[in-house]
């Protein structure tokens, strides 16, 4: 779990994550619930705003740590397919990295849209872990890397399909963005480190950061829909 939130809050803290967060709240209304909301981050970043903000988590380890960091919002232990919410009950839904490790990721979002207001907006987040880039001197051990890592997960390129899961579940007006972070600096180390890599592979991106000469870029999707008015 320290890892876990430690990765997480170098991410959290990076300028381009605060962008894209930011991107992520726009439209949301007044009632929004975060669906995997880990720490609690953005929960208590839209509290904070005036928003009846309602964190929902699979992990009580996580929903405990969140409830503690950010006493302003609402959190509650729940699966993303089976929220604790009434229909029609939020005006927006937000989900960042987390149907890549669902079991069946179109359940949650049906799941959205039955929470969801008429009108009410669902934003999908995530990065497809099959698309990572990093600039290495053995391209091959790289591209092992982030593909075995991407194989251990139950739905590595599910960012993808974001468009297609809002449309098939009758999602209008649905758009889809690409945002990349990028990393020339140490502060990526943790994240290749996590990422499988050791040895001489994780050996070489540690010079090329002492160097300045590191270069990692990690394309995140989001998309967007709106619940349309018509029977679900």
């Amino acid at each position: 779990m320290s890892t876990l939130l430690t990765l997480l809050d170098a991410l959290d803290d990076r300028p381009q994550a605060v962008d894209l967060r930011e991107r992520t709240y726009e439209a949301l209304g007044d009632v929004v619930v975060d669906v995997g909301c880990g720490s609690g981050r953005a929960v208590g970043e839209l509290a904070a705003r005036g928003v009846r903000a309602i964190g929902v988590d699979a992990d009580p380890a996580m929903v405990e740590v969140a409830a503690a960091r950010w006493p302003d919002g609402e959190f509650h232990v729940a699966d993303a397919t089976a929220l604790p919410l009434g229909d029609g009950s939020v005006t927006g839904y937000r989900a960042d990295k987390v149907l890549h490790v669902l079991p069946d990721p179109a359940l949650a979002v049906a799941e959205a849209r039955r929470v969801l207001a008429p009108g009410g907006r669902a934003v999908l987040t995530g990065q497809d872990w099959d698309t990572m880039v990093i600039d290495s001197d053995d391209p091959a051990r790289t591209r092992s890397i982030v593909h075995t890592r991407a194989d251990g997960m139950p739905h590595p390129r599910i960012a993808r399909r974001y468009r297609n899961l809002l449309l098939d579940h009758g999602f209008a007006d649905v758009s889809v963005e690409v945002h990349a972070l990028v990393w020339t600096d140490a502060a990526v180390l943790p994240v290749l480190a996590n990422l499988g890599g050791d040895g001489a592979w994780l050996a070489e991106q540690e010079a090329r950061a002492r160097d300045d000469r590191l270069f990692v870029a990690v394309p995140i999707f989001l998309a967007a829909g709106t619940n349309s008015a018509g029977s679900r």
